[in-house]
């Protein structure tokens, strides 16, 4: 079918009338044409009232209205904004029934490549109202790249596994890119359909390769959101995180009025430990996304993506009390919510309102050691979900083997074994294996070293738990950078750090701390660790010099909310 599909359009280029046209002459008449639907529609390239950058898409559109909708759109879905680019290209239909790319446009904000989702069957209706068969849908258009666009979604919902549609797509879009290599849309959704084919898991060469088309075109229009977003997700790592900085920046000045892309600059800004920009790019997003929320009638919230970034940033730069707060309103949210989970394999926390809860209090106790307070109490309604589960009976055997109580921490270790295996389990019984899921798997094979290591400390055993602690670290070392806050909540380089520390290892600690200083820049506890682990080998210089690094990143924090210890289960500072 697929193979069909792709004889199919481009032969059409032989068809109708280029068979004889060399590929230079057909690419400028393209061009040209392009340049003329373009002018057609200039004066409704941007929204008026909401700004999202520039781009130029030219169609086959008949109705000037119709295609300022569909560039609203194209806007909306370079940026994720996917529900609302979804009501401009409806927009687009309803202003002109036969504009083909309205209802590509439309299936399009149905594929999540970076998130690895897809949602093939609402997609194929789509694909559905434009025309019965492959065929049909073709003919809705005389243009040879509309054509091609619209045969892309034939492979993309069309037949065999996703991972197999994910790289026949991206062929086709190559193909494309080769075909018209002047036409910015043509290269940028070529650029993210490589971030795609592998299920958003961090693949360092297609990732290089996606983010030199997107800087290609970022270079020639610094207006599009759409290369600036790509171009900062090819580079969101502490090694590469630089080479975005200045398109993240310019993200945010493009594009204000749109969320997403306001979250999108601190991918860029976590990676290099800018904390001050980190939190700054999430109140914005979460402002301007409650504003957008509020358009559809729905009512803020204080959960979700950017708050749990939002939280991140705020503990790093010392503001527990802030974190606090935000915390208990994303929790008084969930108690008026009054509900479990009902979709237990759902492992994207950002996903519901427990999961993302849940792990927002589960980052605030890891970053505080706050293991006494009244917020480690919290009751939760979980259900059998897994995410929500796993990570709740993590920070309770962690709690345990603070309070030193190895016996309990051994009873939550068998609970978190459990749930792992049958987790599994389950996950092996799908028709596709999501690579997702598998990163999923591996970051609760470092959480189960970690709290064989607190149970092992609880026991007064310092050097059996730093050896369990190692083996966390190293099993995390294998696993691909995963953008954002700590994949794995208690960084396991750290916990490695404070472990040796107890141990008196005072060196080794050193090079832990500033192993998990590599993987996550500025981390506060680890820079704290550092300072501690310097000093207790009498080197002054340098740890003042750490030291004052913390200091100058927390330079603005509010008072401290209570906290335990600076590390499970030692205080640094002191030991």
């Amino acid at each position: 079918m697929l193979h069909r599909i792709q004889r199919m359009v481009w032969g059409n280029f032989t068809r109708s009338g280029y068979r004889k046209i060399a590929l230079t002459a057909l690419l400028a008449a393209t061009l040209q044409t392009a340049s003329l639907t373009a002018q057609e529609h200039d004066d409704h390239s941007l929204p008026p009232a909401r700004v999202l950058g520039q781009i130029e898409f030219p169609t086959s559109a008949k109705d000037a209205e119709a295609q300022a909708a569909f560039i609203r759109g194209m806007l909306l879905l370079h940026l994720f904004e996917y529900e609302f680019a979804a009501e401009e290209f409806i927009a687009a239909q309803q202003i002109e029934a036969e504009f083909a790319m309205a209802y590509w446009g439309e299936a399009m904000t149905h594929n999540h490549p970076i998130w690895d989702e897809q949602d093939l069957p609402a997609a194929r209706e789509i694909l559905l109202k434009l025309g019965a068969t492959p065929e049909q849908r073709l003919a809705t258009t005389d243009d040879p790249r509309e054509q091609a666009f619209l045969a892309s979604l034939e492979i993309l919902y069309g037949e065999g596994s996703k991972t197999e549609r994910d790289q026949a797509y991206a062929r086709h879009l190559e193909q494309m890119a080769l075909m018209f290599p002047d036409d910015h849309e043509v290269q940028l959704l070529y650029a993210l359909s490589l971030l795609g084919v592998s299920a958003g898991v961090r693949d360092i060469p297609s990732y290089m390769l996606s983010t030199a088309v997107a800087q290609d075109v970022f270079s020639a229009n610094p207006q599009h959101p759409g290369a600036a977003h790509y171009l900062i997700h090819g580079v969101d790592d502490p090694d590469h995180a630089v080479l975005g900085l200045t398109a993240a920046r310019a993200l945010a000045e493009m594009a204000p009025d749109a969320g997403h892309s306001l979250h999108m600059t601190s991918h860029i800004f976590i990676a290099l430990g800018m904390w001050d920009e980190v939190v700054t790019a999430n109140e914005n997003a979460v402002r301007v996304h409650t504003s957008m929320r509020q358009e559809q009638g729905l009512t803020a919230r204080h959960w979700g993506h950017y708050n749990f970034w939002l939280l991140y940033g705020l503990l790093q730069q010392g503001r527990n009390e802030d974190a606090l707060k935000l915390l208990k309103a994303a929790y008084q949210e969930l108690q008026e919510e009054d509900k479990a989970p009902t979709d237990r394999l759902l492992l994207d926390p950002d996903s519901s309102i427990t999961g993302s809860v849940v792990q927002m209090w589960t980052r605030y106790l890891v970053e505080t050691r706050d293991w006494t307070g009244d917020v480690a109490d919290w009751d939760f309604k979980l259900g059998d979900a897994f995410d929500p589960n796993l990570n709740y009976t993590f920070v309770q055997g962690m709690r345990a083997a603070h309070a030193l109580q190895a016996s309990e921490a051994t009873q939550y270790l068998g609970q978190f074994r459990g749930m792992q295996a049958e987790l599994s389990r389950l996950l092996a019984q799908k028709k596709e294996s999501a690579a997702g899921d598998q990163q999923y798997l591996k970051r609760l094979q470092v959480m189960e070293q970690e709290l064989l290591a607190g149970i092992e400390f609880a026991r007064g055993e310092s050097q059996q738990a730093a050896r369990y602690a190692a083996e966390a670290s190293r099993l995390e070392d294998e696993m691909p950078y995963a953008f954002g806050p700590p994949f794995v909540d208690w960084p396991s380089a750290e916990l490695l750090g404070e472990m040796l520390l107890d141990a008196r290892k005072y060196a080794e600690a050193e090079a832990a701390f500033k192993l998990e200083l590599k993987r996550a820049r500025l981390r506060a506890n680890s820079l704290q660790g550092l300072a501690t682990a310097l000093h207790k080998q009498g080197k002054e210089t340098e740890a003042v010099y750490y030291q004052e690094k913390l200091q100058q990143m927390q330079k603005n924090k509010a008072t401290a909310a209570k906290s335990g210890n600076n590390g499970l289960p030692l205080d640094l500072e002191e030991n």
